[in-house]
């Protein structure tokens, strides 16, 4: 009997989620959660077999949220259910821990195979997320057609946060850094996007998330 934590705060997602996964497997006890905090609590009291996790739900930590429920519950298998951007998120939360991302616009059969191969293998990754990846194996002649697909975890983040009005002192705060810390991974974000303010920033990020 397989116990499945369903994170995602659209009820309808989460019933049709629910669906999905007990048709896999008849005997799952599944769960919910609709918050990360939730989701934490959840694990304190119920160990989980697996992590069906939206990333954009409230009291969401971005990367870091894999981390934290490792510490809680150390060998969880996570994996990433999502409508962010697979190709420019995808990577960086495997190499955050996560067991697999698939993005919510995949069609069914994917979903369930993302979770099958998981149950099996513990690892999940698209034939996208594999193109990617084999893109990047040969780095003296990788270059990305999107300069986000250059940035580290921590820069996306920043930048996610940047854009969704976060002043520095109220990041910085968040993420445990120094206000100097965040404004020097400003100011580099500002460099690699090759832009001078954060309206640029704003509509350089919407045209290369659009790409995607």
């Amino acid at each position: 009997m397989k116990n499945i934590l369903i994170v995602e705060d659209y009820q309808i997602i989460r019933l049709a989620t629910k669906i999905l996964v007990q048709d896999l497997y008849k005997t799952a006890v599944v769960r919910e959660a609709t918050t990360f905090n939730e989701a934490l609590s959840e694990l304190v009291v119920h160990p989980q077999d697996l992590v069906i996790l939206d990333v954009q739900i409230p009291e969401g930590q971005g990367f870091e949220m894999i981390g934290a429920m490792r510490a809680v519950q150390k060998h969880v298998n996570i994996l990433i259910f999502s409508a962010i951007e697979e190709r420019i998120y995808g990577i960086h939360y495997l190499r955050a821990g996560a067991n697999g991302f698939v993005s919510k616009n995949s069609e069914t059969t994917d979903i369930r195979t993302a979770i099958l191969s998981i149950a099996d293998t513990g690892r999940y990754v698209s034939p996208r997320i594999k193109a990617e990846l084999l893109n990047q194996l040969d780095k003296q002649n990788y270059r990305a057609d999107n300069p986000l697909l250059d940035l580290s975890a921590r820069e996306i983040t920043i930048m996610d946060m940047l854009i969704d009005g976060f002043w520095i002192k109220e990041i910085a705060s968040k993420l445990d850094l120094t206000e100097s810390s965040v404004s020097t991974y400003k100011a580099r974000l500002f460099e690699k996007l090759h832009v001078t303010t954060l309206i640029e920033m704003f509509q350089k990020v919407s045209h290369y998330k659009d790409m995607d």
